[in-house]
């Protein structure tokens, strides 16, 4: 098995750098470094809990094609970061004063989702669910966790 010890960072494109790490800043991470966003290096931001994102830069293309989840046309990539939260009760409160749109949810068992989209519209969902493991947001509380599927 491959030695992996965690998610590294999270690379998003982005139009316009002042624009999204505005929007970053107001959901909690700090600026980091800019290693050189107009020639196609990251912005780093690094949230207290630890998440880091490149923000790169600049797009070449006019037209957006990003992998979204809530459109009719569905192409190969990524399609959306996920952080879970613990209670989404407090996120959408959060959210509101901040004047940031949720554009989905959903209810799975005893996971719920809260969506929202950066600038640049990609999406970042939010999940709330009992316990650590993640296999505990697809099962119901009486269910057991296979950590061997």
């Amino acid at each position: 098995m491959l030695a992996i010890e965690k998610i590294d960072h999270i690379g998003i494109r982005v139009r316009e750098k002042t624009r999204a790490t505005s929007f970053y800043e107001s959901l909690g991470f700090a600026f980091v470094t800019d290693a050189g966003f107009e020639q196609g290096h990251p912005i780093m931001l690094r949230h207290p809990s630890g998440v880091v994102l490149n923000l790169l830069g600049p797009t070449t293309e006019d037209k957006d094609w990003n992998m979204l989840m809530d459109v009719d046309q569905k192409y190969a990539g990524y399609t959306h970061m996920a952080l879970k939260v613990a209670s989404l009760a407090d996120l959408e409160i959060f959210l509101d004063d901040k004047k940031i749109e949720i554009t989905g949810r959903f209810t799975f068992k005893d996971m719920s989702a809260v969506f929202i989209r950066d600038p640049d519209r990609n999406v970042i969902e939010f999940d709330e669910y009992p316990g650590d493991h993640p296999a505990s947001r697809l099962i119901s509380a009486d269910d057991e966790i296979d950590a061997h599927p």
